[in-house]
Protein backbone atom coordinates (compact mmCIF):
# COMPACT_ATOMS: atom_id res chain seq x y z
CA UNK A 1 0.00 0.00 0.00
CA UNK A 2 1.01 3.42 -1.01
CA UNK A 3 0.03 6.75 1.39
CA UNK A 4 1.25 9.88 -1.06
CA UNK A 5 0.46 13.52 -0.45
CA UNK A 6 3.91 15.44 -0.98
CA UNK A 7 2.55 18.55 1.29
CA UNK A 8 1.68 15.84 4.20
CA UNK A 9 2.94 11.90 3.73
CA UNK A 10 5.79 10.49 2.24
CA UNK A 11 4.98 7.64 0.09
CA UNK A 12 5.55 4.95 2.50
CA UNK A 13 6.16 1.25 1.11
CA UNK A 14 5.51 -1.66 3.12
CA UNK A 15 9.02 -3.11 3.33
CA UNK A 16 11.68 -5.31 5.42
CA UNK A 17 12.81 -2.85 8.22
CA UNK A 18 16.38 -3.27 9.30
CA UNK A 19 16.68 -1.78 12.72
CA UNK A 20 19.28 1.06 12.27
CA UNK A 21 22.43 2.00 14.97
CA UNK A 22 21.96 5.67 14.64
CA UNK A 23 17.97 5.38 15.65
CA UNK A 24 18.95 5.67 19.23
CA UNK A 25 21.12 8.14 18.85
CA UNK A 26 19.26 10.22 16.68
CA UNK A 27 16.04 9.89 19.04
CA UNK A 28 17.97 11.74 21.68
CA UNK A 29 18.17 14.77 19.74
CA UNK A 30 14.47 15.23 19.42
CA UNK A 31 13.23 18.70 20.15
CA UNK A 32 16.43 20.18 21.48
CA UNK A 33 15.96 22.62 19.16
CA UNK A 34 18.60 22.01 15.84
CA UNK A 35 17.56 20.07 13.00
CA UNK A 36 18.50 16.56 12.23
CA UNK A 37 19.87 16.08 9.44
CA UNK A 38 20.71 12.67 7.76
CA UNK A 39 22.81 12.17 4.92
CA UNK A 40 24.23 8.93 2.97
CA UNK A 41 23.95 7.23 -0.22
CA UNK A 42 20.71 7.02 -2.00
CA UNK A 43 18.57 4.13 -1.29
CA UNK A 44 20.57 3.14 2.64
CA UNK A 45 17.19 3.96 4.43
CA UNK A 46 17.60 7.34 5.21
CA UNK A 47 13.67 8.24 4.66
CA UNK A 48 12.74 4.86 5.75
CA UNK A 49 14.33 5.08 9.08
CA UNK A 50 12.91 9.02 9.63
CA UNK A 51 9.37 8.32 8.56
CA UNK A 52 9.62 5.38 11.17
CA UNK A 53 10.31 7.81 13.83
CA UNK A 54 7.18 9.65 12.57
CA UNK A 55 5.01 7.44 12.97
CA UNK A 56 1.60 8.38 14.19
CA UNK A 57 2.74 12.16 13.87
CA UNK A 58 0.99 14.63 11.85
CA UNK A 59 3.75 16.09 9.61
CA UNK A 60 4.39 18.42 6.62
CA UNK A 61 6.13 16.58 4.04
CA UNK A 62 8.60 18.26 1.79
CA UNK A 63 10.08 15.66 -1.70
CA UNK A 64 12.92 17.18 -3.11
CA UNK A 65 12.60 14.87 -6.12
CA UNK A 66 9.49 16.41 -6.94
CA UNK A 67 9.39 20.00 -9.81
CA UNK A 68 7.17 21.44 -7.50
CA UNK A 69 8.70 21.45 -4.33
CA UNK A 70 11.77 22.57 -5.50
CA UNK A 71 10.16 25.91 -7.00
CA UNK A 72 7.87 26.39 -4.24
CA UNK A 73 10.69 26.02 -1.18
CA UNK A 74 13.64 27.57 -3.99
CA UNK A 75 13.98 31.52 -2.01
CA UNK A 76 10.46 31.65 -0.32
CA UNK A 77 10.29 34.42 2.33
CA UNK A 78 9.10 33.92 6.29
CA UNK A 79 5.40 34.39 5.48
CA UNK A 80 5.78 31.74 2.74
CA UNK A 81 7.12 29.37 4.54
CA UNK A 82 4.48 30.04 7.07
CA UNK A 83 1.78 28.92 4.93
CA UNK A 84 3.95 25.53 3.58
CA UNK A 85 4.46 24.78 6.95
CA UNK A 86 0.85 24.76 7.74
CA UNK A 87 0.61 24.88 11.39
CA UNK A 88 2.50 21.80 11.88
CA UNK A 89 5.39 21.04 14.60
CA UNK A 90 7.07 18.73 12.53
CA UNK A 91 8.24 19.26 9.20
CA UNK A 92 10.44 16.66 6.92
CA UNK A 93 12.45 17.63 3.62
CA UNK A 94 13.70 14.89 1.83
CA UNK A 95 16.34 14.89 -0.51
CA UNK A 96 17.33 18.46 0.01
CA UNK A 97 20.36 18.60 -2.09
CA UNK A 98 17.77 18.90 -5.08
CA UNK A 99 16.38 22.01 -4.01
CA UNK A 100 18.38 24.99 -5.13
CA UNK A 101 19.03 27.77 -2.31
CA UNK A 102 17.26 24.91 0.63
CA UNK A 103 20.12 26.21 3.08
CA UNK A 104 18.62 29.51 3.69
CA UNK A 105 15.24 28.30 3.60
CA UNK A 106 16.05 25.87 6.10
CA UNK A 107 17.98 28.08 8.17
CA UNK A 108 14.60 30.54 8.21
CA UNK A 109 12.75 27.35 9.80
CA UNK A 110 14.89 26.77 12.19
CA UNK A 111 15.52 30.67 13.05
CA UNK A 112 11.93 31.49 13.18
CA UNK A 113 9.93 28.86 14.08
CA UNK A 114 11.52 27.52 16.87
CA UNK A 115 8.62 25.02 17.92
CA UNK A 116 9.10 23.08 14.73
CA UNK A 117 10.90 19.87 14.87
CA UNK A 118 12.77 19.99 11.50
CA UNK A 119 13.94 16.42 9.78
CA UNK A 120 16.52 16.68 6.66
CA UNK A 121 17.73 14.32 4.54
CA UNK A 122 20.00 14.06 1.41
CA UNK A 123 22.64 11.90 -0.60
CA UNK A 124 25.43 13.77 -1.80
CA UNK A 125 27.62 15.47 0.44
CA UNK A 126 29.30 17.52 -2.50
CA UNK A 127 25.91 19.05 -2.87
CA UNK A 128 24.64 19.50 0.38
CA UNK A 129 28.40 20.89 2.29
CA UNK A 130 28.04 23.69 -0.14
CA UNK A 131 23.94 24.47 0.05
CA UNK A 132 23.74 23.43 4.03
CA UNK A 133 26.77 23.51 6.21
CA UNK A 134 27.23 27.30 6.36
CA UNK A 135 23.49 28.18 7.13
CA UNK A 136 22.97 25.62 9.28
CA UNK A 137 26.05 26.17 10.92
CA UNK A 138 25.13 25.43 14.77
CA UNK A 139 21.33 24.27 13.67
CA UNK A 140 21.48 20.94 13.08
CA UNK A 141 22.41 17.54 14.32
CA UNK A 142 24.07 15.70 11.06
CA UNK A 143 24.60 12.20 10.67
CA UNK A 144 25.91 9.82 7.95
CA UNK A 145 23.93 6.77 7.10
CA UNK A 146 25.56 4.14 5.12
CA UNK A 147 24.20 0.27 3.84
CA UNK A 148 22.90 -1.99 6.21
CA UNK A 149 25.93 -2.85 8.88
CA UNK A 150 26.88 -6.27 9.52
CA UNK A 151 25.75 -5.82 13.33
CA UNK A 152 22.44 -4.30 12.13
CA UNK A 153 21.96 -7.26 9.62
CA UNK A 154 22.77 -10.33 11.95
CA UNK A 155 20.84 -8.05 14.40
CA UNK A 156 17.56 -8.47 11.78
CA UNK A 157 18.36 -12.24 10.89
CA UNK A 158 20.55 -14.16 13.70
CA UNK A 159 23.70 -14.99 14.05
CA UNK A 160 23.48 -18.78 12.74
CA UNK A 161 21.86 -16.78 9.44
CA UNK A 162 24.28 -14.20 8.92
CA UNK A 163 26.98 -16.22 8.99
CA UNK A 164 25.32 -18.53 6.37
CA UNK A 165 25.53 -15.80 4.35
CA UNK A 166 29.00 -14.45 4.62
CA UNK A 167 30.01 -15.49 1.12
CA UNK A 168 26.48 -14.02 -0.39
CA UNK A 169 27.30 -10.61 1.45
CA UNK A 170 30.71 -10.65 -0.01
CA UNK A 171 29.14 -10.63 -3.82
CA UNK A 172 26.00 -8.49 -3.10
CA UNK A 173 26.83 -6.48 -0.45
CA UNK A 174 23.89 -4.64 2.23
CA UNK A 175 21.72 -2.17 0.25
CA UNK A 176 18.06 -2.79 1.80
CA UNK A 177 16.72 -3.40 -1.43
CA UNK A 178 19.61 -6.65 -1.66
CA UNK A 179 18.79 -7.83 1.65
CA UNK A 180 14.79 -7.98 0.72
CA UNK A 181 14.90 -9.38 -2.87
CA UNK A 182 17.01 -12.02 -2.22
CA UNK A 183 17.23 -13.61 -6.38
CA UNK A 184 17.36 -10.19 -7.43
CA UNK A 185 20.24 -9.02 -6.25
CA UNK A 186 21.88 -8.65 -9.71
CA UNK A 187 19.23 -6.54 -11.51
CA UNK A 188 18.77 -4.04 -7.98
CA UNK A 189 22.78 -3.45 -7.66
CA UNK A 190 22.48 -2.82 -12.03
CA UNK A 191 19.65 -0.29 -11.25
CA UNK A 192 21.51 1.49 -8.47
CA UNK A 193 25.10 1.74 -10.29
CA UNK A 194 22.89 3.23 -13.28
CA UNK A 195 20.80 5.64 -11.80
CA UNK A 196 22.69 6.71 -8.67
CA UNK A 197 26.34 5.39 -9.11
CA UNK A 198 26.76 7.22 -12.73
CA UNK A 199 23.58 9.41 -13.65
CA UNK A 200 23.50 11.60 -9.92
CA UNK A 201 26.75 12.11 -10.04
CA UNK A 202 27.40 13.16 -13.21
CA UNK A 203 24.67 15.53 -12.60
CA UNK A 204 25.38 16.91 -9.57
CA UNK A 205 28.76 17.35 -10.02
CA UNK A 206 28.81 18.58 -13.92
CA UNK A 207 31.47 15.67 -14.76
CA UNK A 208 32.36 16.30 -17.95
CA UNK A 209 34.40 13.66 -19.11
CA UNK A 210 32.01 10.17 -18.11
CA UNK A 211 33.61 7.67 -20.11
CA UNK A 212 36.58 8.97 -17.92
CA UNK A 213 35.08 8.24 -15.20
CA UNK A 214 33.36 5.16 -15.85
CA UNK A 215 36.61 3.72 -16.78
CA UNK A 216 38.37 5.55 -13.64
CA UNK A 217 35.54 3.69 -11.31
CA UNK A 218 36.39 0.33 -12.95
CA UNK A 219 40.38 0.93 -12.33
CA UNK A 220 39.56 1.26 -8.52
CA UNK A 221 37.61 -1.41 -8.57
CA UNK A 222 40.53 -3.74 -9.85
CA UNK A 223 42.79 -2.52 -7.23
CA UNK A 224 41.14 -2.63 -3.81
CA UNK A 225 43.78 -3.16 -1.42
CA UNK A 226 46.73 -1.55 -3.38
CA UNK A 227 48.23 1.71 -3.40
CA UNK A 228 46.47 4.27 -5.39
CA UNK A 229 49.14 6.15 -7.84
CA UNK A 230 47.46 8.79 -9.61
CA UNK A 231 49.83 9.22 -12.04
CA UNK A 232 49.52 5.60 -13.47
CA UNK A 233 45.32 5.89 -12.87
CA UNK A 234 45.62 8.75 -15.21
CA UNK A 235 47.51 6.90 -18.14
CA UNK A 236 44.77 3.69 -17.47
CA UNK A 237 41.97 6.08 -18.21
CA UNK A 238 43.05 8.38 -20.65
CA UNK A 239 43.55 11.71 -18.75
CA UNK A 240 45.85 14.35 -16.40
CA UNK A 241 46.14 13.43 -12.77
CA UNK A 242 44.49 16.66 -12.11
CA UNK A 243 41.29 15.10 -13.64
CA UNK A 244 41.73 12.01 -11.72
CA UNK A 245 42.02 13.11 -8.17
CA UNK A 246 38.98 15.47 -9.05
CA UNK A 247 37.21 12.54 -9.98
CA UNK A 248 37.95 10.60 -7.06
CA UNK A 249 36.84 13.42 -4.82
CA UNK A 250 33.79 13.33 -6.40
CA UNK A 251 33.55 9.72 -6.01
CA UNK A 252 34.68 10.21 -2.18
CA UNK A 253 31.44 12.88 -1.98
CA UNK A 254 28.91 10.79 -3.34
CA UNK A 255 29.38 8.18 -1.40
CA UNK A 256 30.68 5.61 -3.68
CA UNK A 257 34.35 4.80 -2.47
CA UNK A 258 36.36 6.15 0.75
CA UNK A 259 40.09 6.50 1.19
CA UNK A 260 42.46 5.31 3.69
CA UNK A 261 45.64 7.41 3.99
CA UNK A 262 49.20 6.02 5.33
CA UNK A 263 49.70 5.98 9.11
CA UNK A 264 53.35 7.31 9.75
CA UNK A 265 54.89 9.41 12.87
CA UNK A 266 58.15 10.62 10.35
CA UNK A 267 59.89 7.45 10.55
CA UNK A 268 62.25 7.55 8.31
CA UNK A 269 61.43 4.94 6.11
CA UNK A 270 57.50 4.78 6.42
CA UNK A 271 55.08 5.55 3.12
CA UNK A 272 53.96 8.81 4.66
CA UNK A 273 51.76 9.97 1.14
CA UNK A 274 50.15 7.41 -0.84
CA UNK A 275 46.34 6.17 -0.27
CA UNK A 276 44.44 3.02 -0.74
CA UNK A 277 40.98 3.39 -1.82
CA UNK A 278 38.14 1.18 -0.79
CA UNK A 279 33.95 1.02 -1.76
CA UNK A 280 31.20 1.40 0.62
CA UNK A 281 29.62 -1.38 -0.56
CA UNK A 282 30.91 -4.28 -1.87
CA UNK A 283 27.96 -5.02 -4.02
CA UNK A 284 28.77 -1.82 -5.80
CA UNK A 285 32.22 -2.93 -6.44
CA UNK A 286 31.18 -5.94 -7.97
CA UNK A 287 28.48 -4.77 -10.14
CA UNK A 288 30.84 -2.22 -11.61
CA UNK A 289 33.45 -5.69 -12.77
CA UNK A 290 30.30 -7.56 -13.58
CA UNK A 291 32.22 -10.07 -11.27
CA UNK A 292 29.41 -12.39 -9.20
CA UNK A 293 31.49 -15.46 -9.12
CA UNK A 294 31.99 -17.17 -5.84
CA UNK A 295 34.19 -16.00 -2.99
CA UNK A 296 35.96 -19.18 -2.89
CA UNK A 297 36.83 -19.33 -6.55
CA UNK A 298 37.58 -15.72 -7.39
CA UNK A 299 41.14 -14.37 -7.28
CA UNK A 300 40.30 -11.06 -5.61
CA UNK A 301 39.00 -12.76 -2.49
CA UNK A 302 41.57 -11.02 -0.18
CA UNK A 303 40.53 -7.57 -1.44
CA UNK A 304 37.11 -8.40 -2.05
CA UNK A 305 37.75 -9.64 2.34
CA UNK A 306 39.58 -6.44 3.39
CA UNK A 307 36.91 -4.39 1.72
CA UNK A 308 34.17 -5.88 3.37
CA UNK A 309 36.02 -5.13 6.91
CA UNK A 310 37.56 -1.85 6.67
CA UNK A 311 33.81 -1.13 5.55
CA UNK A 312 32.48 -2.62 8.55
CA UNK A 313 34.96 -1.08 10.90
CA UNK A 314 34.34 2.35 9.54
CA UNK A 315 30.20 1.97 9.90
CA UNK A 316 30.96 1.11 13.41
CA UNK A 317 33.44 3.86 13.99
CA UNK A 318 31.01 6.39 12.74
CA UNK A 319 27.37 5.22 14.34
CA UNK A 320 29.26 4.84 17.55
CA UNK A 321 30.98 7.94 17.40
CA UNK A 322 34.64 6.53 18.48
CA UNK A 323 37.06 9.22 16.93
CA UNK A 324 39.04 6.45 16.18
CA UNK A 325 41.61 7.26 13.24
CA UNK A 326 41.84 4.99 10.35
CA UNK A 327 44.67 4.26 8.22
CA UNK A 328 47.37 1.02 6.56
CA UNK A 329 50.91 1.21 7.14
CA UNK A 330 53.91 0.08 4.98
CA UNK A 331 57.57 1.11 4.53
CA UNK A 332 59.88 0.89 1.78
CA UNK A 333 61.15 -2.29 2.51
CA UNK A 334 57.51 -3.63 2.05
CA UNK A 335 56.57 -4.23 5.55
CA UNK A 336 52.94 -3.33 5.73
CA UNK A 337 49.85 -3.47 7.99
CA UNK A 338 46.55 -3.60 6.18
CA UNK A 339 44.40 -1.52 8.95
CA UNK A 340 45.72 0.79 12.01
CA UNK A 341 43.89 2.55 14.30
CA UNK A 342 44.55 5.33 16.61
CA UNK A 343 41.89 5.66 19.44
CA UNK A 344 42.84 7.77 22.39
CA UNK A 345 46.56 7.70 21.40
CA UNK A 346 46.38 3.85 21.38
CA UNK A 347 47.22 2.05 18.09
CA UNK A 348 46.17 -1.11 16.75
CA UNK A 349 47.11 -2.92 13.74
CA UNK A 350 44.88 -5.63 11.97
CA UNK A 351 46.34 -7.92 9.22
CA UNK A 352 43.05 -9.65 6.88
CA UNK A 353 43.31 -13.10 6.18
CA UNK A 354 40.19 -14.75 4.83
CA UNK A 355 41.64 -18.60 5.48
CA UNK A 356 42.02 -18.87 9.25
CA UNK A 357 45.11 -21.59 8.92
CA UNK A 358 47.12 -19.33 6.72
CA UNK A 359 50.08 -17.37 8.39
CA UNK A 360 50.12 -13.86 8.99
CA UNK A 361 52.34 -11.54 11.42
CA UNK A 362 52.74 -8.19 12.58
CA UNK A 363 55.80 -6.78 11.68
CA UNK A 364 57.91 -5.98 14.94
CA UNK A 365 58.92 -2.83 13.79
CA UNK A 366 55.23 -1.85 14.27
CA UNK A 367 54.87 -3.01 17.60
CA UNK A 368 57.62 -1.69 19.29
CA UNK A 369 57.74 1.50 17.25
CA UNK A 370 53.92 2.48 18.04
CA UNK A 371 54.12 0.19 21.84
CA UNK A 372 51.14 -1.21 19.27
CA UNK A 373 48.98 -3.99 19.62
CA UNK A 374 48.46 -6.46 16.87
CA UNK A 375 46.10 -9.22 15.51
CA UNK A 376 44.74 -11.22 12.59
CA UNK A 377 41.88 -11.34 11.46
CA UNK A 378 40.30 -14.00 9.50
CA UNK A 379 36.87 -16.04 8.82
CA UNK A 380 36.31 -17.31 11.89
CA UNK A 381 36.98 -14.42 14.46
CA UNK A 382 35.72 -11.44 12.21
CA UNK A 383 32.81 -10.87 14.09
CA UNK A 384 34.81 -9.48 17.07
CA UNK A 385 36.44 -6.85 14.47
CA UNK A 386 32.92 -5.57 12.87
CA UNK A 387 31.52 -4.77 16.71
CA UNK A 388 32.88 -2.03 18.77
Amino acid sequence: MIISDYNHQKPYFCIKMYPRTLTNTVRKKIGRGKAIMIIGPRQVGKTTMILKELEGMKYQFFDGDDPTVRTLLKSPNTEQIRQLIGGHKVVFVDEAQRIEGIGLTLKIITDQFKDVQLWISGSSSFTLSHELNEPLTGRKWQYEMLPISWEEFEGHVGTLQAEQQLETRLLYGFYPDVLNNPGEEKEILKNLVESYLYRDILAYAEVRKPEVLEKLVQALALQIGSEANYNELAQTVGADKNTVQRYIDILEKGYVIFKLGSYSRNLRREIKKNKKIYFYDIGIRNMILGNFTDVNLRQDKGGLWENFLIAERLKQNQYKMTLAKSHFWRTTQQQEIDYVEEVEQRVYGYEFKWNPKRKAKIPKTFLQKYQAEGKVIHRDNFREFVYI
